[in-house]
């Protein structure tokens, strides 16, 4: 039933309030059910979309806590790396900000008004990764991922757990938890 044919159809029972509200009820009660089932069946990839540079990526919604605007103040931490941008002050808890493109070695990320930083969700590493723009959820089916891993301009491929591509789209998956325990990454000391 195409949303033409739906609406049409809802439009007949505008002088009927009740009928209307249990025909809404029924497709709500529809539309749940098959999403869980979908979810149950594990046929659905759900993952946050990021930008950086001129390149798109996902990370795990499981592996992502957050998303935060960039705090106003960031506190530079003596002999860090460059990439890391320094601690924020969220909800009264220290947060490690680092700047995944800069850390990736794509050039400091510009803050601004579409900057985010994806709140990592890791139990024993906190961290920060300042993007250049989240674009949202985006949801996947198991058919479209590929395990193959594909190149990219930030040359970043050895953080990557496959793609998930969707007509010309290519969107590959960062391993936020495989970043975040890397020997790179846990050397923020700089030289």
């Amino acid at each position: 039933m195409t949303q033409a044919t739906t609406a049409a159809s809802l439009r007949t029972l505008i002088n009927n309030p009740y009928e209307l509200m249990l025909e809404m009820e029924r497709r709500a009660r529809a539309a749940q059910a098959g999403q869980s089932t979908e979810a149950q069946t594990g046929h659905e990839w759900v993952g946050v979309s990021f930008r950086l540079g001129g390149e798109n990526f996902l990370g795990a919604r499981e592996e992502t806590r957050e998303v935060l605007g960039v705090p106003a103040f960031l506190t530079r931490v003596p002999g860090a790396r460059t990439w890391i941008r320094g601690l924020a002050n969220v909800r009264g808890q220290l947060l490690p900000v680092v700047d995944l493109r800069a850390f990736l070695g794509g050039g400091a990320a510009a803050i601004g008004r579409s900057a985010r930083i994806l709140m990592a969700n890791h139990r024993d590493i906190p961290a920060g990764l300042l993007v250049d723009e989240v674009l949202g959820f985006r949801r996947f089916t198991d058919s479209e991922f590929n395990s193959q891993v594909p190149a990219t301009i930030l040359q970043c491929e050895r953080y990557l757990a496959g793609a998930f591509r969707r007509g010309a789209d290519v969107w590959p998956v960062f391993g936020l938890r495989g970043l975040l325990e890397s020997n790179e990454f846990l050397m923020g000391a700089a030289h």
